[in-house]
């Protein structure tokens, strides 16, 4: 057995590309392009125990997660601060007037969605671990030098770098994730990157508190909060390079008896583990599709509403009277609810396996939360109320890492995942524009108008993820219609959305699977970087 070295280090074995499970050699094009993942096992099945499956998860979760939980906290740290500044004196010292802090908090989305196109083929064809050091690198930079702004025009251009650096951070992350984790696993990973926005929330207020009161004859309170933040990203930088891998057959930290037992364990998700071809057609076909446009609808929803918290959220509670430091503390348990909120969505996904449900679920205590901020007037005794309400906006983030994990699971091919992040992700910027602008700062402290719109995005987040589980359970009905044509069984068990991993080796068939060669037969596809469409066997998540 010969074994060669790819450009990026990684060692494969060339013998294991020409077998099959039944000792036929795969397609020509099934090898050159597939999934790098057949390099290493071709279409051969790994005998995989669930116990190898808990201790792979384990190395998984210390490498990967634990990078993609620090560099997301910073990403959202250095993004959130924005509103604190402004409680120390930032809009004063850099003379904005009007609608300029609105249009400061929209530029960086703006770059975000200018760069897009270019974050789709970055991630597939860059390896991860270069790319992501060097997103880390960019946008430390960029929030370091919001310290040096002292007028309007600067902070535009230091905002905007801000944001064409982060731009690729959330579809990379998805796509890594994706790469890693079985589908069952992707929400409570998701939820623990995401999750992070409380966090940073809490470590935000904290430090904006904490830094507000240092008095330097050359720096003002808010300089302080933007040089901390951006050179503690500026140092994560190395550091990601050092520990991250660009995919299983690369990794470092897994043996060689491990990768393939690794890669084995991901074959029930249907959705791949990656290759660095990018495939025009995949890009083609996310257009044709109409749950595409619903999760743009989403995406878009979603993020637009989430301004009331981002970019306003510090100032509507100064609105409540409270001064400029009592505002930062009063966000700090706004954000553990945040972190709670997402946690616990991602644990009922994981458990009852509906992401919309939940989805529905989570936007009817928002809607509940700007009714009260609407409606409650701002005297003297109704803080508390007032409180509670601004609080109930929180489950408007356990939202997005649900919507995330179930684009996720419902996408595969490598640049077809890329693509649809890619696309949510400009949504998402889009929303991100548009929200701060329907805050205009002369209807503060109340922002009545901006809360009417906001309470449309919501009423209308909930409309269409009911419309996208209706479309997803007619695709799976499509499907079904397919596997029958190709002499497949028409249910199949989707083994990915177990809690515990299941063996397609195992001696007795699995459930929906009419005798042993048709359990044999199904996975066959699984890193051959087909597309959800292309390939029969994929079972869509509801």
């Amino acid at each position: 057995m010969s074994t060669a070295k790819d450009a990026d280090g990684s060692i494969h074995q060339e013998e294991d590309v020409s077998k099959l499970a039944g000792g036929e050699a795969p397609a020509p094009d099934a090898a050159k392009h597939g999934d790098r993942a057949m390099q290493l096992i071709g279409s051969d099945r790994v005998v995989l125990t669930e116990e190898d499956n808990k201790r792979i998860k384990r190395k998984t979760d210390k490498v990967i997660l634990t990078i993609l939980v620090w560099v997301y906290f910073l990403q959202i740290l250095d993004k959130s601060v924005l509103g604190y500044a402004a409680t120390f004196g930032l809009q004063e010292a850099t003379g904005l007037s009007g609608s300029q802090y609105s249009v400061v908090g929209s530029i960086a989305p703006i770059a975000q969605l200018a760069w897009q196109p270019f974050s789709t083929i970055l991630i597939v064809r860059v390896p991860h671990r270069i790319l992501m050091p060097a997103l880390v690198l960019g946008w430390g930079i960029a929030s370091t030098a919001i310290a040096a702004c002292h007028n309007y025009p600067s902070l535009l251009a230091t905002r905007f770098f801000l944001g064409l650096f982060e731009a690729g951070c959330l579809p990379l992350f998805s796509v890594i994730t994706s790469q890693w984790y079985r589908r069952a696993e992707q929400p409570i990973r998701i939820a623990a990157w995401y999750g992070t926005n409380g966090v940073a929330t809490i470590v935000a207020a904290a430090l904006s508190y904490g830094l507000g009161h240092i008095r330097s004859p050359l720096l003002e309170s808010w300089q302080i909060i933007f040089l901390f933040v951006g050179l503690v990203t500026i140092a994560t930088a190395p550091i990601v390079y050092w520990k991250l891998d660009n995919d299983i057959p690369s990794a470092r930290f897994l043996s060689e008896e491990d990768k393939p037992k690794a890669i084995e364990r991901l074959r029930a998700n249907q959705t791949g583990t990656g290759t660095r071809e990018f495939k025009w057609g995949q890009v083609l076909e996310i257009l044709l599709e109409p749950k595409t446009y619903l999760w743009v609808a989403l995406s878009f929803f979603i993020n637009a509403g989430a301004s009331v918290t981002n970019t306003f959220g510090p100032l509507i509670i100064n609105g409540l009277g409270y001064d400029k430091y009592i505002s930062s503390l009063l966000n700090i348990p706004f954000g553990f609810v945040q972190w709670v909120i997402i946690l616990l969505g991602s644990w009922v996904v994981q458990r009852f396996r509906l992401k919309s449900a939940v989805v529905v679920i989570f936007v009817l205590p928002v809607i509940a939360g700007l009714a009260v901020l609407y409606t409650i007037p701002r005297t003297p005794g109704h803080d508390a109320p007032l409180l509670v309400g601004y609080y109930l906006l929180a489950f408007l983030f356990g939202t997005t890492p649900l919507l995330v994990a179930w684009i996720v699971a419902n996408t595969a091919g490598t640049t077809k995942k890329s693509t649809i992040m890619s696309v949510y992700n400009a949504a998402a910027s889009a929303g991100n524009i548009v929200g701060p602008i329907v805050f205009n700062s002369k209807d503060a402290p109340n922002y009545f108008p901006g809360l009417r719109v906001v309470l449309g995005f919501f009423v209308a987040t909930a409309a269409c993820t009911i419309l996208q589980a209706v479309n997803l359970a007619f695709l799976n009905k499509m499907q079904e219609r397919r596997r029958v044509q190709n002499g497949k069984p028409a249910k199949i068990k989707d083994t990915s959305m177990s809690n515990t991993y299941q063996d397609l080796t195992a001696d007795e068939p699995l459930d929906g699977a009419e005798d042993a060669q048709d359990q044999s037969r199904i996975g066959q596809n699984a890193f051959s970087d087909m597309t959800d469409r292309e390939n029969d066997e994929f079972v869509y998540v509801l």
